[in-house]
């Protein structure tokens, strides 16, 4: 069963809505051990104090705040809980705006996502919430304090629940001025952005996330498996950056590339649908009460589409 890592309430106006937030992501990819290079067993990380100069038990740590130099105050966890702040145990809304607006500023820069829980109590204001939110196309934008720190954060309708998404602030986002980004002075040819255009639009698609996995960690797992075997890994080929000169004949052949993979594509999905023209043409006869319940299916989808979220990191 899930475990929640937080329990509060959102609070906007006076409503005042019982919840427990879920992490909605876990990380992936394949756990390394460090080992001592020289026997190959595995090393233990012990906490040493320089005054005692002994290693001591993690139970025997505190936590402390250097006030000044080498002077420290002890902050429990009950003082972090008396932390005078509504965020403390609220997801606090501080206004609602556009769900285009919100993606196009700060909110492209994401930190985590949360799965939110109503309490049965809750449960009423919390769809209600819900609704009106994908309704109307709005964000909720709010704060909330996690792992000792407040977090700006988005509230957004998505599936059955809603997801909370903990945001950067503004003066943790780095300015670009620190990056090199001469784009006023290059120079793009019709030719090239014909092409390009062209290799954008045969590789444009429908994004579904299932159609993709995690080829690295297979390929690491290919690596491991052949050194426990005792063979040597076969290296990947580096790839080399286009030069200026061969642009126009990489974009060329990746657009052949690219609709050549589509027709290859199309071929294998024909003969499962000539298969399936009996039950085609079945379907086409089935009463217009089933019909108009998929219909309905469709809207209440659209309804409790997922807010269109950004991409991550």
């Amino acid at each position: 069963m899930a475990r929640s890592m937080w329990r509060g309430a959102i609070q906007f106006g006076l409503v005042t809505i019982p919840v427990k937030l879920y992490l909605a992501t876990e990380q992936g990819g394949i756990g390394f051990n460090m080992l001592h290079k020289t026997c190959l067993n595995r090393i233990q990380m012990k906490i040493w104090c320089p005054f005692h100069e002994e290693v001591i038990p993690r139970s025997e740590t505190v936590r402390g705040y250097e006030w000044s130099k080498d002077k420290y105050v002890v902050v429990t966890d009950e003082d972090l809980e008396s932390v005078p702040l509504k965020t403390v145990r609220a997801i606090e809304i501080e206004k609602f705006v556009d769900e285009e607006q919100a993606e196009e500023t700060a909110s492209r820069f994401v930190k985590q996502a949360y799965y939110l829980e109503p309490d049965e109590i809750g449960r009423k204001a919390f769809y209600l919430l819900k609704s009106v939110l994908a309704d109307a196309g709005k964000t909720a934008i709010c704060k909330i304090v996690l792992r000792d720190r407040e977090q700006l954060a988005a509230l957004n309708p998505f599936s059955e629940t809603m997801l909370l998404t903990t945001l950067h602030w503004p003066d943790e986002i780095r300015s670009l001025e620190e990056l090199n980004l001469p784009e006023q002075e290059i120079e793009i040819k019709p030719t090239e952005r014909k092409m390009a255009e062209q290799l954008v639009d045969s590789m444009t698609g429908e994004f579904d996330a299932t159609e993709y996995k995690d080829d690295y960690r297979e390929a690491l797992m290919g690596v491991i498996e052949a050194k426990v075997a005792g063979e040597e890994p076969t290296r990947a080929a580096k790839a080399e950056p286009t030069k200026i000169g061969d642009l126009m004949a990489a974009l060329e052949a990746s657009v052949a590339a690219a609709r050549e993979g589509r027709r290859a594509g199309g071929e294998e999905t024909k003969a499962p649908a000539a298969e399936g023209g009996g039950r085609s043409r079945r379907s086409a006869k089935e009463p217009a009460k089933s019909r108009g319940g998929e219909r309905a299916g469709a809207r209440r989808a659209q309804e409790e589409k997922p807010a269109r979220r950004r991409k991550t990191a």
